[in-house]
Order: C-alpha cells, then sequence, then structure tokens
C-alpha cells in the first residue's frame, strides 16, 4: 500500500547522482522523464520510473492518484539565504534608496538592520511566530519547501534566542521546515557602537555556547563587511562556532571586498554569501574550500547594484546556488521563481543551471540533501507541479506565479485558484 502515486508528469528529478554539490555541466543535466511517475509512502519517494510501469505496479494499492497532465514537475525549491523572521517593513528606506541613499548611509544613519532590531526587541516570541508562520504560507505557495531563516535583529543575548525559539516553535507547530541560522554579529547594535569587541566578547562566550547546548540553530554566520565586521573579528566568531558544533555561512563581498570570502580557504565554511564584490583570491579560496557560493540577484535587483559574476563562479568550477536574500530591507521577496528569472536573465546562468542553483545545490548549502532537493528514491517527496510542462516558463513567463501545487512530504500544502 501507497499513499500517493504521481503519474503523466513531465519529470526533471534533479538526481543527486555526484552525492555533493553539482558543479560546471553537471549543472546543466535535470534527469527528464517523459511521462514519468513516482511512488509515496509515510512522506517519502519509494519508486520512480515511466507511468505504464509504475501504473500497472500501483493502480491497487495506491490511496491517492494523481495526473499531473503531463506538466511539469521538479523537486520543491530550497531557498538557502532568508532573513523572513523580522516585524515590519522598512518601505521608506526603499524610497531613501531611491532618493540616493546607500545602504550603508542608511545603516549608520540608524535605519537598516538597525530598525529592525527594534521592531523584533519589542515583539514576544508568539508575535514572531505568528509573523514567520504567515510567510510559510507565501513561501508554499511560490514552491518552496523548505528554506533557511536567520536571526541577527535581536541583537542581544534576550532577543537573538528569543528569534530562534520563534523559528523552533514554527518548525514544531507547521508543517514548514526552517532551517536555523544564527547570526548575532548581523550588525553592531546601537548600546555597542563604541566597543564592539564587548560585544564580540558576549556573542563568542554566551550567545554561541547557548544556541549550540540548546540545539537552536544549525549554522553561524557573520556579517563581514566594511564598517560592520571585519575579516579577523569574522574569522574569530566563526571558528567560535565551528568549536561549538554549528557549522560556518558567511556573507561576504557585498558591498566591498576586503577579504571575507578568503575565509573559506582558512577555515571549514559551507557557503560564502552575496559575492557581488568577489576577486580572483576569493574564488581560490571558495574553490580550495569546497565552499558553495551563494548568490543572491533580488538584492543586487533591490540595491541596483552589479550583479555576481555568475557565469565566471560557474566557469570556476565553484558550485552555486541562488536565494531569496529575503528580508524587509534589500530584498523583500519570498519568490524563488523571481530569483530564477534574475539569474538567467542578469546574472547570465543558463535556466537549468539556475533549477539546480535553487534545488539540489541549495539543498547541500543548508545541509538537507540527503532528504531534500531531487526526485530521489529515499528522499522525501517535496515537490512542485508548474502550470506548464516545461521548468522554462519560469524564467520565460516572468512576473507571474508558475506554481499549480506544492507538496510537503507528500501532502499538498498549497494550490493555485487559476488552475
Amino acid at each position: 500500500m501507497i499513499d500517493l502515486l504521481i503519474v503523466r508528469a513531465n519529470l526533471f528529478r534533479i538526481s543527486d547522482t555526484q552525492k555533493r554539490a553539482k558543479i560546471k555541466d553537471e549543472m546543466l543535466d535535470l534527469n527528464n522523464i517523459e511521462n514519468g511517475a513516482f511512488a509515496v509512502k509515510d512522506g517519502i519517494i519509494v519508486d520512480i520510473g515511466k507511468t505504464d510501469e509504475l501504473f500497472k505496479k500501483y493502480k491497487d494499492s495506491a490511496k491517492e492518484i494523481l495526473d499531473a497532465k503531463g506538466k511539469a514537475v521538479l523537486p520543491g525549491f530550497i531557498d538557502p539565504h532568508t532573513h523572513a523572521l523580522f516585524m515590519g517593513t522598512r518601505e521608506k528606506e526603499f524610497r531613501m534608496r531611491l532618493e540616493g541613499k546607500s545602504y550603508m548611509d542608511i545603516l549608520n544613519a540608524g535605519g537598516g538592520i538597525l530598525n529592525s532590531v527594534r521592531k523584533v526587541r519589542q515583539a514576544s516570541v508568539e508575535e514572531l511566530a505568528a509573523q514567520l508562520k504567515k510567510r510559510v504560507d507565501i513561501f508554499f505557495s511560490l514552491g518552496t519547501t523548505s528554506f533557511e531563516a536567520k536571526s541577527g535583529y535581536g541583537l542581544d543575548f534576550e532577543n537573538e534566542i528569543k528569534m530562534l525559539k520563534a523559528i523552533k516553535m514554527v518548525n514544531d507547530t507547521t508543517k514548514a521546515e526552517v532551517i536555523p541560522t544564527f547570526i548575532g554579529a548581523h550588525a553592531i547594535p546601537q548600546e555597542y557602537k563604541s566597543n564592539k569587541e564587548k560585544y564580540i566578547d558576549i556573542i563568542i562566550n554566551e550567545m554561541i555556547p547557548y544556541v549550540a547546548q540548546n540545539k537552536l540553530a544549525k549554522f553561524i554566520d557573520v556579517f563581514c563587511e566594511k564598517g560592520v565586521y571585519t575579516k579577523e573579528e569574522t574569522k574569530r566568531i566563526l571558528t567560535a562556532g565551528l568549536e561549538n558544533g554549528l557549522k560556518a555561512k558567511i556573507h561576504s563581498d557585498e558591498i566591498e571586498a576586503i577579504g571575507c570570502s578568503e575565509i573559506a580557504g582558512e577555515i571549514p565554511m559551507i557557503s560564502s554569501d552575496h559575492l557581488l564584490k568577489i576577486t580572483d583570491r576569493g574564488l581560490e579560496a571558495l574553490k580550495k574550500g569546497g565552499t558553495i557560493a551563494t548568490l543572491l540577484p533580488g538584492t543586487a535587483f533591490s540595491l541596483k547594484e552589479n550583479y555576481a559574476p555568475a557565469r565566471k563562479i560557474i566557469d570556476f568550477g565553484i558550485p552555486t546556488a541562488v536565494a531569496t536574500d529575503c528580508n524587509p530591507g534589500s530584498s523583500f521577496t519570498e519568490s524563488m521563481p523571481s530569483i530564477i528569472t534574475l539569474s538567467v536573465m542578469q546574472m547570465n546562468m543558463m535556466p537549468e543551471e539556475a533549477v539546480v542553483s535553487a534545488t539540489i545545490n541549495a539543498a547541500y548549502t543548508v545541509d538537507i540533501a540527503d532528504r531534500a532537493g531531487s526526485l530521489d528514491v529515499g528522499r522525501q517527496a517535496d515537490f512542485v507541479i508548474l502550470k506548464e510542462d516545461s521548468y522554462l516558463f519560469i524564467p520565460y513567463h516572468y512576473g507571474v506565479n508558475p506554481i499549480q501545487s506544492t507538496y510537503k512530504k507528500g501532502v499538498k500544502v498549497a494550490h493555485s485558484a487559476d488552475c
């Protein structure tokens, strides 16, 4: 007996054949099965192949048979870099940027991240969780079945922990799979503006041990940038996280290249994110460290900056992932289809590369590739049915939602009313 049999799908498996993030030409093969089918039991894919074969095998034992009617079926998108847990919006700052103020101008004036910090500090755990639950539904509707979410709008012990507890609450009470990242080093709080070293000491000696001991986060991240955290400070914080069992990520080379990506050649780092200003030395370090380049074209779009050199990064042999960077300041979107479109149209990625970067490579970026990111036997039945028969419609028919239905562990969590 199986729970669900999907038949007549134009199936793009994006199989995890290499057992690592895909690079170069590997990113062009989406492992297509025309008239494909797969069987699901207890939320897990148990069989996959051609419709005729699987229909004959399971038609009498399937609780439900889902006819995809020739439409494209892909693994659910995985969004590996978001700040999706926040209170309030920052549309006034959007207007300020249009008037010529830079991201750092706004931050140094007490806006930006510090604006969101004030609002998060006023909210309860329950209020934060309620906001994140609303965004979960939006992510599902746009085909995202798992996403990373960071702290970083608390910037003190109590409120950083409060944010991570809110993420746990959402994971415990919904069908969401939100991967938590601790980024206490997201900005320098106002109260420590003249004593950054004291705040770093609190991060290293108080926050990190508590987060790790209570299993509130899987990753540690730092905003390594001029005027925020230096390369040396970033390395100290990430090393403390590694010593406490967290895995390292980094915000790097977004506004200026100050050597942050080079850390990947010095300590184990799962991903280096942003990379708008990455140097050749940074590329060498990422390749040496086996670090995934996570590109956030929505941020470049929103800030009117040049995009990360995706073509150069891929040709260099570095695996890429793409993400929304969903946040209230520099990239207010939950739409991975929009990110795929920007990746193709503005970062010169081929559609197949962008889709791989949004699925299996993204899964490796948040360390869930053992269960998500591909349609393989033994993986979760996290998948999307598109409204058309090809993934090419995602960037081609831009500005609309291409998702007909989203399934998480074999259960429908979103459906477009216009289908």
